[in-house]
């Protein structure tokens, strides 16, 4: 699991604009009043081969009643609770002020590696300011300049230097099958664990926002053993109340990104929604393995041409991951629950299949042969051949004459042969094209 860095500090100091720096793009809104950054932002980080999650924040105000300061004063503390380093950072254009002193306080009693960054000082002239700092207490102090990238790698390396080594890293989770359950809210995905585990593991209520953690559940199946990340459902942003409610959201993110496979939950009483796509879609873009889960078939109103009917609408709406398979269930019931742990089996062996490099270039030889390349103004897209550089999602480098010249449609084309031959059913595949040489 990646660790988590988070930024806080009072109102103003240039949180974003360092969480813009790191992350190498423009993400967070960056702008002169403070308090703009309402909402904790996530997004992955990589410095000399290490990867983190980096989270900004809301500025943090003690004094203020004001009900909005209130709710991202507690985004923030939820952020500094779920890292496992915090830069601090502060303005040393400004001065320390007594927010500081308050920020600092709550910090120290974490116990958790505290990086204090004064910002803001992009010139040798304002060096100097970074000693009025050292009151607060602690013991790394580093001057940068978040707008002008000053000192930025050096900053870097003191925050990567408090991860754990890759080894531990690695030992962190048992070998088990990872395995989120996600959706909306109410879909029944608690019932469903519930029922997979044949005893009640998690709360379940029909109030909807009910599971606001990931929870993490081991069962065992035969002789397998998978780990279940039950999480909170996935609202839409409007709908999404502040506080509690939206931490469970930022942590079924993370449970997706922590899963080898996830189950898409949805209820065959709903009509598919565009938060279902977008829930989808996450784990998609994610690149993890996918089951649909289509609960509460006990309450769909069948005749003969039902499940098709239904397995086309899914086909249609989620039509870009035509590679998960669809499983009717009924957490209530019991119907069909039972055939999750097979398919969940299947898809994670499919997820982590390795191919040989001799085996992909006869297919690939085979695929031209029987479609040939596609070409632009008199050129041939020309593939000299391809290795499958990775597992979990099996990801493939096509070496070719010119990149450009490999059209989207061949490209799933290409992709379409690949699964013909080889299954790959509940995974998505990469294809990465890359020119020789």
């Amino acid at each position: 699991m990646k660790p988590i860095v988070a930024i806080v500090g009072r109102p103003n100091v240039g949180k974003s604009t360092l969480f813009n720096r790191l992350i190498q793009r423009r993400t967070a809104i960056v702008e002169s009043e403070p308090g703009i950054t309402r909402d904790r932002l996530y997004a992955d980080v990589e410095w000399q081969g290490r990867l983190f999650t980096l989270v900004d924040t809301g500025g943090l105000v003690f004094d203020d009643k004001d009900e909005m300061t209130t709710h991202i004063r507690r985004q923030a503390e939820a952020a500094v609770k779920e890292a496992q380093v915090i830069i601090f950072l502060v303005d040393g254009r400004s001065g320390m002020t007594h927010t500081d002193k308050e920020v600092a306080d709550v910090l120290r009693k974490t116990r958790k590696p505290v990086i204090l960054a004064v910002n803001k000082i992009e010139s040798d002239k304002l060096h100097d300011a970074v000693y009025d700092f050292y009151p607060l207490g602690f013991t790394e102090v580093m001057a940068i300049s978040a707008a002008h990238g000053l000192n930025i790698g050096d900053f870097l390396d003191s925050v990567t230097a408090h991860f754990p080594s890759v080894k531990e890293d690695e030992k962190e989770e048992e070998d088990r099958m990872k395995v989120a359950v996600i959706g909306r809210p109410n879909v029944g995905k608690s019932s469903l664990i519930n029922t997979l585990a044949g005893e009640e593991r998690v709360i379940v209520s029909e109030v909807a926002g009910t599971t606001r953690d990931a929870v993490d559940l081991v069962i065992r199946h035969e002789d397998d053993e998978l780990l279940f990340i039950d999480t909170a459902g996935m609202r839409r942003r409007s709908k999404i109340k502040p506080d509690v409610e939206r931490y469970g959201v930022m942590r079924a993110l993370k449970a997706i990104d922590r899963s080898d496979v996830v189950l898409l939950v949805l209820d065959a009483s709903l009509d598919i929604a565009l938060q279902d796509k977008r829930i989808a879609g996450y784990a998609h873009e994610a690149g993890k393995a996918m089951i649909i889960v289509m609960n509460k078939w006990d309450l769909a109103v069948k005749d003969q041409q039902t499940a098709a009917k239904f397995r086309d609408e899914i086909r249609y709406e989620l039509s870009f991951v035509p590679y998960a398979p669809v499983l009717f269930v009924s957490a209530k019931t019991g119907l069909r629950v039972s055939k999750i742990f097979a398919l969940i089996k299947k898809t994670t062996q499919e997820y982590f299949k390795r191919l040989s490099t001799p085996v992909i270039n006869e297919l690939v030889r085979e695929a031209v042969n029987i479609n040939p390349a596609p070409t632009d103004k008199g050129r041939s897209l020309k593939i000299y051949y391809a290795v499958q550089v990775s597992s979990g999602p099996p990801t493939f480098v096509f070496f070719v004459n010119d990149p450009q010249l490999m059209h989207f449609s061949y490209q799933r084309y290409l992709e379409n042969q690949f699964r013909e031959a080889f299954g790959f059913e509940g995974t998505p595949l990469k294809m990465m094209i890359r020119k020789r040489g």
